[in-house]
């Protein structure tokens, strides 16, 4: 049932039973009946209200039927209305009705399940990966989660920023550059003298060798920096392998297609005077004290869930990692950005309490909620029923790169959104290769791409298909698949507000079945050219939905598989 008409419904059950009780401010709400068979949609408002009236709530059911099917509008939407159970009510659509969906696809085409712009604009924060090193699984699962995101906030109507957030000033960036520097000197991974907790993989190697021989590397930010074949400036060695390093990331990341609109640096909190600043707020706020030599929230008194106070400064002198977090979510709000999501792996749990208390204490009037986290879980890597965990690039764990490699962009991309965020996840690369019904990215491009060849094949003119006449779509599975075209749009909205890629994945998955049932129970190229163009046209706008929905996944539609 289309968006509009499942309204036009509820308008409908509202003023009727408005007309029954008059003093009553209703709220109707509709439902696909868990059997098929019951109908296409229901409600059981009758059960709801029948104490106000005194009467059973199959009577009162009734008399809301009775006035209902007085309103002309609803008769336009409405075959049958039956009553069920101790008083549900089910309605089965007309025919007009369930074929309404095709001239919606019809004539909005690319343009279908989207909603009107808001006016809003939403910051979505992914990725964000320390430039110490490839991107790995994790990042990946990030990176389709968070352009999926992108893509369902944008279908339903905000302005979307992309934004990547560098953590480049910690001590995991004093251990890439002494690790660079150790390969520079001709010191090797295994070797006693080489840092402890530096980095091993082949890419430290490559940086190395690339600044000793004094090449010049450009980061997304436009910024060149050229190596100085200096082994002994580990301030030089530390700017050029940050640069060679976010660099590479940004070759991954256009290699899954991905492109960020801002590329923030927490060094520039620091350079700006915003971490300093923010630390004096919050002090004035009355929300801190100090014990032993050290800064402290009082973040147990704000509200967000935390379990115990936090330190902001340590005791010698530096600030602990929320701090420029929450200078920048202070510097995100300033830009104007009231809803904010970040996509972070589930280890950062922590520091969705404490951030948030940082900006409660700040009374700037940023919600409680503020931003919204999607905490996802980690990846499973499995090939030939193994787990595979080393990759020779990055000495320690499977890359992005190494995933597209394996098993291309669009396979990455379905399979990392196909389940919820907070779940586990084992990435099958044997079944993410497979031309199987069992791999659901290829079972989805295959009912697109077999569309496209029928269509192309019956020969028959285009207006003619997209303007057929729909009387004679009458069959079980041409209406079920006309009923999911229809929830395609609601599906979106669905996704995007609970933050949940996977229910468009789902859906996907379900509108291929669909077709693929539809298909094989009946025959699409046959004689009766009356008959062909309407079961061209619904196969038509199939593809077409399949198309807009795979794009929002960012997975591409084939035309031939």
């Amino acid at each position: 049932m289309l968006a509009e008409q499942k309204q036009t419904l509820t308008d409908c059950l509202n003023a009727a039973v408005k007309q029954l009780l008059p003093d009553l401010d209703p709220n109707a709400v509709l439902e696909r009946p868990k059997v098929a068979q019951h109908g296409d949609v229901a409600t059981n408002i009758a059960m709801q209200l029948a104490k106000s009236v005194g009467q059973s709530p199959r009577a009162f059911a009734q008399l809301i039927v009775d006035a209902l099917m007085a309103d002309p509008r609803a008769q336009s939407l409405i075959a049958s209305a039956e009553l069920a159970g101790p008083g549900f009510i089910n309605f089965r659509l007309s025919h007009a009705a369930r074929c309404a969906v095709l001239d919606s696809i019809r004539d909005q085409g690319s343009d279908y399940g989207r909603q009107a712009r808001l006016g809003q604009k939403v910051l979505v924060e992914f990725v964000s990966a320390n430039p110490t090193g490839p991107l790995h699984v994790g990042h990946a699962r990030q990176a389709a989660l968070g352009d999926a995101i992108c893509h369902l906030f944008d279908a339903v109507g905000y302005d979307v920023h992309r934004e990547f957030y560098y953590n480049d000033a910690g001590n995991q960036i004093e251990n890439l550059a002494i690790s660079v520097q150790a390969r520079a000197r001709g010191i090797d991974p295994d070797h006693q003298d080489f840092p402890q907790d530096g980095y091993k993989g082949d890419y430290v190697f490559d940086v190395a060798r690339d600044y000793l021989d004094k090449k010049t590397v450009q980061a997304s930010d436009g910024v060149a920096v050229v190596g100085l074949g200096d082994p002994n400036n580990i301030d030089a060695i530390r700017r050029f392998a940050v640069a060679y390093l976010r660099r590479e990331q940004d070759i991954d990341l256009n290699a899954f297609g991905l492109k960020f609109d801002h590329y923030f640096l927490e060094s520039s909190l620091y350079a700006s005077g915003q971490v300093e600043h923010t630390v004096e707020k919050l002090v004035s706020s009355g929300h801190t004290y100090e014990n032993e030599g050290a800064l402290w929230l009082r973040t147990t008194e704000l509200g967000t869930g935390d379990d115990k106070d936090r330190v902001m400064r340590k005791s010698e002198g530096g600030f602990t990692y929320f701090v420029p977090d929450v200078a920048y979510h202070v510097n995100k709000w300033s830009r104007g950005y009231t809803h904010a999501v970040n996509i972070q792996g589930s280890d950062h749990h922590g520091t969705v309490a404490r951030v948030r208390a940082g900006l409660q204490a700040l009374n700037m009037g940023i919600p409680k909620d503020y931003p919204s986290y999607i905490l996802h879980k980690m990846v499973k890597v499995v090939r030939g029923g193994v787990e595979v965990k080393i990759s020779k690039r990055a000495g320690s764990y499977v890359t992005l790169r190494d995933l597209i490699d394996w098993v291309g962009q669009d396979a990455v991309r379905f399979f990392l959104i196909q389940r919820r965020a907070d779940t586990e996840f084992v990435f099958d690369i044997d079944l993410a290769r497979s031309k199987s019904e069992e791999n659901p990215v290829y079972y989805v491009q295959y009912a697109h791409a077999r569309i496209f060849s029928m269509v192309a094949q019956a020969g028959l003119p285009h207006e003619q298909v997209v303007h057929a006449s729909t009387k004679c779509l009458l069959a079980p599975t041409e209406i079920v698949l006309m009923q999911r075209l229809a929830e395609f749009g609601q599906t979106i909205a669905l996704a995007a507000q609970e933050l949940s890629p996977h229910v468009l994945a789902f859906w996907l998955r379900d509108c291929a079945a669909d077709f693929h049932s539809w298909y094989n129970a009946e025959r699409v190229l046959v004689d009766d050219i009356e008959l062909k163009a309407a079961r061209l046209r619904l196969a038509s706008a199939t593809r077409q939905v399949l198309a807009n929905g795979l794009a929002l996944l960012g997975v591409s539609a084939p035309d031939r598989m």
